[in-house]
């Protein structure tokens, strides 16, 4: 007995200075890479991971437009990043533009729509849920905006955050993706909601605190992963307003797992509050403000789920382009963006 339990430590002690020498020879520890140890031991193999995509501000008007149509190709705005958005799972964006026919805007013009054409592009970059809630949706009042959700649902583009009726205005919606629900929920700064003559009521999710947590609240019943869509904060300011903070933490609190963030036109920072996520501005995606560098870079989200919880976030530089396109970039703007981004 003594001798059999002596070799079996002496077995076991082998074993353990095989593992340390052949796992740490080259300085690569066993078992360990970028991800933690213990993500490793937890993960489930089994279980797939869901790829969503997240964008920045969407603007298919003005300069944009005219783009489109000098190329003859409504893709035109998507062509250089389309490889990137098109093959996720979920594709998200912020939608600043009413779709609907009539003139085209010029230039100088603060209010935006585009010609229903236009959806081609969404189509062709995977777009399959886009927020409505901004100050831009309702530059044309009810029938332009009930001409943008009607194409949009034309095209199996959900939306969230404007509508006709306080259902429609506060819905959320759901995407079921390998057994796994994600609820969206967009709310926005400007309270630009007005009556028909008939009473009732028409506009955007406006940023109530307290209409929003019901709203979470409610997602959370039916829905594994709840993400909320800000519109809001200071335009061109790299850093985040106290309104934009408090609001995403209150929405963490009511139990949202994620915060996306638009308006600033710029990139803004990320916050982890309660081990959540908040990304404050993707700043610009597609839009025609060539007149700053700031608001020709924007980033593009790559958030992996697996097990019912985000397990990666990363992000990719963008650069607008000839008014219109975004471009994938690298080098010191890239960096310069991924700094202000690093959690």
């Amino acid at each position: 007995m003594v001798k059999k339990g002596l070799k079996l430590k002496i077995s076991i002690i082998g074993l353990l200075v095989f593992g340390f020498f052949f796992g740490f020879r080259n300085n690569s520890p066993l078992l360990i890479d970028n991800t933690h140890l213990s993500d490793k031991v937890l993960v489930n193999e089994t279980e797939q991971e869901i790829k969503m995509i997240a964008v920045g501000d969407i603007m298919l008007s003005r300069g944009v437009e005219g783009k489109m149509i000098a190329n003859e190709d409504y893709r035109y705005p998507f062509l250089k990043t389309a490889d990137i958005t098109k093959n996720a799972d979920i594709v998200f964006g912020n939608l600043e533009t009413v779709i609907v026919t009539g003139r085209r805007i010029q230039d100088n013009e603060m209010v935006f729509k585009t010609d229903p054409k236009a959806a081609e592009g969404l189509n062709f970059a995977g777009f399959n849920v886009l927020s409505l809630a901004n100050n831009h949706i309702m530059n044309f009042g009810k029938d332009d905006l009930e001409s943008t959700i009607k194409i949009l649902d034309e095209n199996n583009i959900s939306h969230i955050g404007a509508g006709v009726g306080n259902d429609e205005i506060y819905k959320y919606v759901v995407k079921e993706v390998n057994e796994t629900k994600f609820a969206f929920l967009a709310f926005t700064y400007n309270s630009d909601q007005r009556k028909t003559g008939t009473g009732d009521v028409y506009g955007v999710a406006n940023m109530d605190v307290e209409k929003m947590k019901v709203a979470v609240q409610e997602a959370s019943k039916v829905a594994d992963i709840v993400i909320v869509s800000m519109h809001a904060g200071i335009e061109y300011q790299i850093s985040p307003s106290l309104f934009q903070e408090n609001f995403s933490r209150n929405a963490i609190d009511a139990g949202a797992d994620l915060v996306i963030g638009h308006h600033p036109h710029v990139v803004q920072t990320v916050e982890v509050y309660q081990d959540k996520y908040i990304i404050y501005s993707l700043g610009n995606f597609v839009f025609d403000q060539m007149w700053s560098n700031e608001t020709r870079l924007g980033a593009i989200a790559e958030i992996i789920f697996q097990d019912k919880k985000i397990i990666s976030l990363k992000f990719i530089p963008v650069k607008s382009y000839d008014y219109s396109q975004p471009i994938a970039i690298e080098g010191a703007e890239a960096e310069k963006i991924l700094g202000r981004l690093r959690y």
